[in-house]
């Protein structure tokens, strides 16, 4: 399979309240559900936004189907992460690298999970807690929902699909889960499966969710894939900020997250070589894993908001 040289994303910051009421509690959650109404997206990692060690994927680091106290904390946030794992590239992982699959049986459109049971232990389903954070890193906010499982959990969706992980992955990169049965395969930035050509994509439509205005967040990662397989990387957040912003740490960057037009450059105060992310029309909105693909890795010295 010919992997794409740029990934595509252009996730934003939900902010404000949560629309949890219009929902209800115990009420019934609608196939799809709108994520913004359930839940808080975030543009970037949950390492660069300091999440709480010991929580979200964090909580089960080597795989398995969490239980107990383990299962409620793993669900105060879920990451999905544009990557490689093993000859899957791009295909999502999680907070804690591990790979994220898909089902043939569930439905897309509705989005309808029918992994239950003894299924849902040998797979266990990505679930988030009302109110929870989704954090994003390569992956575009348009594919991003939730869905309402038979159980009560909020299970989340990229394209439609219906998002597990494999309990006998139990390391970062780890593919087991692909292929089993003809129907498990690893999920895409677009919720298409990975490793195997599917006919029939098309770009997303309209503005690409905010792909025409300035970024508002900017997140620089010293490791590539967003740092995803290095817990020892560094990250510097640019947020807030309008015009020529210095990096803290350049020359350092080696992946690169943004909600919208960014311009880098390769000297202080926006001087030297430069290039523009976030065009309308090209592949890299969003996110770029591996910043040697555009001859900028380790050599962004500021940006331009």
């Amino acid at each position: 399979m010919q992997s794409p040289r740029m990934l595509s994303f252009a996730a934003v910051a939900v902010s404000g309240a949560l629309l949890l009421s219009a929902c209800g509690s115990n009420g019934p959650v609608p196939a799809a559900a709108p994520v913004a109404a359930l839940a808080d997206l975030v543009t970037g990692t949950a390492a660069s936004s300091q999440a709480l060690r010991g929580t979200g994927d964090w909580a089960a680091p080597k795989g398995g189907a969490p239980t107990g106290e383990t299962a409620t904390v793993a669900q105060k946030w879920v990451q999905l992460t544009a990557a490689r794992a093993g000859n899957l590239n791009p295909v999502l992982v999680n907070g804690a690298g591990l790979t994220l699959y898909r089902f043939d049986q569930d439905t897309a459109k509705p989005s309808k999970s029918t992994c239950n049971g003894d299924c849902a232990a040998k797979w266990p389903p990505v679930t988030v807690k009302p109110g929870g954070r989704i954090f994003l890193a390569g992956v575009h906010k348009s594919k991003v929902g939730v869905v309402k499982r038979d159980d009560g959990r909020l299970q989340v969706t990229v394209g439609g699909w219906p998002v597990y992980r494999f309990a006998k992955d139990t390391a970062p990169g780890d593919t087991k889960g692909q292929g089993v049965g003809g129907t498990w395969f690893g999920v895409r930035p677009d919720g298409k499966k990975a490793g195997v050509d599917e006919a029939g994509e098309t770009p997303p439509s309209g503005d690409g969710g905010g792909r025409n205005v300035p970024a508002k967040r900017v997140v620089l990662f010293s490791a590539r894939s967003f740092n995803v397989f290095d817990k020892n990387a560094k990250s510097q957040l640019i947020e807030g900020k309008t015009g020529c912003v210095d990096a803290t740490a350049p020359g350092t960057a080696s992946s690169i997250v943004f909600d919208g037009l960014v311009k880098i450059w390769s000297g202080p105060g926006c001087t030297g070589q430069s290039k523009e992310l976030g065009a309308l029309d090209a592949e890299n909105v969003g996110g770029i894993a591996d910043l040697r693909e555009i001859g900028f890795d380790n050599r962004i010295g500021s940006v331009k908001l």
